[in-house]
């Protein structure tokens, strides 16, 4: 059954990446790039790429304005997910949710702890969501847990989360 969803699901994704940062910019934002490099060789588009500073109102504009694009299935983030105080990201994301993902934050520190940072990855608050029928990660900033949950759990599953969010519409 499975099986069968994910061969229905169409791999025509319009993609929206917030890089969530006081000092990246469009030259020196690895992580955001990793994400359209990964996405892009998959075959989905990128429709809108931004840079915002670690403040509520700026990081929820930027989901706003995706969310509120007719064409964007799905928004990935990355920065802004630690424990520090200026880490508003999760504080952001998480009252626009629709419906939480709990599971993708539960393996995202799975994965972190087993294949990179170990104990460490405790305090990562990784999250997933939908807000009407758009897809939303949170992830942290570093490359290495940006290519880890790509790798692992965004590109093997985007598709299908997409497909399950349009097919009652």
């Amino acid at each position: 059954m499975l099986e069968d969803h994910k061969q229905k699901a169409d791999k025509d994704i319009t993609y929206m990446i917030i890089t969530v940062s006081d000092t990246r910019t469009k030259a020196t934002d690895k992580s955001g790039q990793l994400i359209h490099t990964t996405l892009e060789e998959e075959g989905f588009t990128l429709g809108k790429f931004e840079i915002v500073v670690d403040e509520k109102e700026d990081i929820q504009q930027a989901i706003k304005d995706g969310v509120n694009d007719a064409h964007m299935d799905a928004i990935i983030i990355n920065g802004g997910t630690g424990i520090a105080n200026r880490d508003v990201t999760i504080e952001s994301v998480q009252p626009l949710f629709d419906k939480e993902i709990p599971g993708f934050g539960e393996l995202f520190r799975y994965l972190s702890y087993k294949y990179d940072i170990g104990p460490a990855a405790m305090l990562s608050r990784a999250t997933a969501g939908t807000i009407r029928s758009t897809v939303l990660f949170a992830m942290p900033g570093s490359s290495k847990a940006v290519e880890l949950a790509m790798k692992k759990l965004i590109v093997p599953e985007l598709a299908h989360m997409v497909f399950e969010l349009k097919k009652d519409r």
